[in-house]
């Protein structure tokens, strides 16, 4: 698809004009809102005794903040186009969290679960600002209706839950599926010629087997049995059983609401309305639910071609950007999705690629702003290109200012290349991390084409000529130079992975090999410092650079770029972006066996599209 510059793109005008057809009736709607509410005036005309009489002749109104928490819960905003959808992300969530919890006019919050399909480390992490809530004297209420093992593992964190009498309370355990395509390539005829090095490091077995081999169900044995432990301990905690019971329970999973508040897995069975109507019986005072607490406030003054642009902007998903001051601060720096050389964007599907071009960008940007005292790494990647994490490492280990890396739900591969060169490491629990070893191939497809009549004629010149070609796999020639080229970056990664924890090598690879571990078993076995969530990793960043503020100022980086960003920038916008976005909200839809079958494929492209790569052994949902 050709690439444009901002004057020229007809279609986007188009889809502008519609917009600001549409401004009217929202900008109406927002006056409407406004003159209902009362006046300043109004109030003031009020004498203090009147005021006083009323205070007393009208119950007190308590404020309980209701946060949605639905869906995948991306760690941040990311690129948008015109069609890109405002979604509800996990630093804002937290953020509208903690925000509650300091705020003296907020008296309880309600948190809305449903549906969420989100990773243990961001688990971990939203529990523990639930945690920081309770603490601070105010209750938190969890609102689920059919919830799965993932909602209710949230739930817990709340003082109390409570759930409809038509809801099912569905906590099965846990369940991995793991698809080998190697019998439908064979049909196909296609040939996936994969090495890797690493006994663990099963990232081609997808392709080349049709079942696991025994060093990849050892390890995902092990994981499962420690996410399995971490399940039992957080259930019998919150909820004050026993961890007996509480495997008893998993193993009938499904329960009706009268069922599990009887097994004391929920608190209350009620609707929402007669929860807090109950709630205002018992504690004698009026309860407003603010359903849009903490949400930011958009300027809704559209006037003008500054104004219609902005208002573009804001329907693109993007957020308007805030000055950084010059008080000292931490930079919180996002390093997301599949690690490619380049500038970071997303996939077809919606993955987030990250690009060590726009990481080394961001960490420089951090080092030379005066105001920056320290450096936070947040990274959630199952690695990727070896290069490109070599190169984001590189300037990690240049930099004067403290870095602490902070883990998600993943940073495996070269997600714990790019952390290793960190000064400390942070996981949760429940972060999938190590993944120590290198994997790299190519797909042949020549006989796949030949069944169709496509027939290709090579000349050459060079032994190894073909290294590159996809219309045959390697010679032995071949294999043994990209098997030399592998065990090379294998032995890079090790060594720069050693030093990085001040461990000898071989001590080193007794714990690489590919191998998948998860934050937990990484913090016993020496490849993380510490477990903990990013509000750690941030603390722990202010106390390295001197800062006496335990909640300091952030500086996000990098910044998401803006549609307008794009079209308007030197190096023009993609028109294929607006479409790619619609798509997207239709391949949600599927059923996610499809939208998974999808995303392989999408990731073996990215897969042979460099020589080598350090990468996560296997795509692998766990319930």
């Amino acid at each position: 698809m050709p690439r444009y510059a901002h004057p020229r793109c007809a279609h986007c005008a188009f889809m502008m004009v519609v917009a600001f057809l549409l401004l009217p009736a929202s900008v109406r709607a927002d006056e409407e809102k406004k003159s209902s509410e009362p006046s300043k005036s109004d109030a003031a005309a009020q004498s203090p005794s009147d005021q006083a009489a009323a205070d007393q002749a009208e119950p007190q109104v308590l404020t309980m903040a209701l946060l949605p928490v639905r869906g995948g819960l991306p760690e941040t905003t990311s690129q948008a186009g015109l069609f890109g959808e405002i979604t509800t992300n996990l630093r804002d969530l937290i953020t509208r969290l903690d925000r509650a919890r300091n705020d003296k006019n907020v008296s309880a919050v309600q948190l809305r679960i449903r549906d969420s399909s989100i990773g243990r480390g961001k688990l971990q992490e939203l529990r523990a600002a639930i945690h920081r809530t309770r603490e601070a004297g105010k209750k938190v209420y969890a609102d689920v209706q059919s919830p799965t093992t993932s909602d209710y593992l949230l739930a817990c964190a709340c003082d109390e839950i409570i759930m409809p009498e038509s809801g099912t309370l569905m906590i099965t355990g846990l369940h991995a599926e793991f698809t080998f395509y190697k019998q439908l390539f064979d049909r196909l005829e296609i040939h996936a010629d994969i090495l890797q090095v690493g006994d663990f490091k099963g990232a081609g077995e997808p392709y080349t087997r049709d079942q696991m081999s025994e060093a990849f169900r050892q390890q995902y044995d092990a994981i499962l049995d420690d996410y399995y432990a971490q399940m039992v301990e957080t259930i019998a905690q919150d909820r004050g059983l026993k961890k007996k019971q509480v495997r008893k329970l998993i193993d009938q999973g499904l329960f009706t609401a009268k069922a599990a508040k009887k097994a004391g897995l929920i608190d209350d069975i009620a609707y929402q309305d007669e929860w807090l109507g109950s709630l205002e019986k018992s504690s004698g005072k009026t309860w407003r639910l603010s359903d849009d607490y903490g949400r930011r406030q958009v300027d809704t003054d559209f006037s003008g071609m500054t104004g219609f642009f902005k208002m573009i902007d804001l329907l693109s998903g993007n957020k308007p950007r805030s000055r950084s001051s010059k008080k000292q601060k931490i930079a919180v720096v996002y390093a997301l999705g599949m690690i490619t050389t380049g500038k970071s964007g997303t996939t077809l599907l919606g993955g987030e690629v990250m690009g060590s071009d726009t990481i080394v960008k961001a960490l420089q940007t951090a080092e030379e702003d005066d105001s920056v005292a320290a450096i936070v790494l947040r990274v959630d990647s199952p690695g990727g290109s070896a290069l490109a994490s070599d190169l984001i490492w590189r300037q990690i280990q240049t930099m004067d200012k403290p870095v602490i890396a902070s883990m998600g739900d993943v940073a495996a591969s070269g997600g714990y290349y790019i952390s290793m060169g960190c000064d400390q490491i942070l996981a949760e629990p429940g972060t999938l991390t190590g993944s120590i070893g290198v994997v790299g191939g190519k797909v042949a497809y020549g006989d796949f084409l030949d069944r169709f009549g496509v027939t290709t004629q090579v000349l050459s010149r060079g032994q190894n000529s073909g290294i590159f070609s996809g219309h045959a796999g390697f010679t032995d020639s071949e294999r043994t130079a990209w098997q030399a080229m592998m065990t090379d970056i294998y032995q890079q990664f090790t060594r720069k992975a050693a030093d990085g924890r001040e461990m000898d090598v071989e001590e080193l690879r007794q714990l690489a090999g590919g191998r998948v571990w998860t934050g937990r078993q990484a913090k016993e076995n020496g490849l993380v410092d510490q477990l903990g969530t990013l509000q750690d990793a941030i603390q722990l960043a202010a106390k390295q650079g001197g800062l006496e503020d335990e909640d300091p100022e952030l500086l996000v980086l990098p910044e998401a770029t803006s549609f307008f960003d794009q079209l308007l920038s030197g190096n023009g916008v993609s028109l294929e972006q607006s479409s790619i976005d619609l798509m997207r909200s239709h391949l949600a839809r599927m059923p996610q066996p499809v939208a998974l079958g999808l995303q392989e494929v999408e990731i073996l492209g990215r897969l042979f599209s460099e020589p080598c790569v350090l990468v996560m052994p296997y795509r692998v949902i766990i319930k």
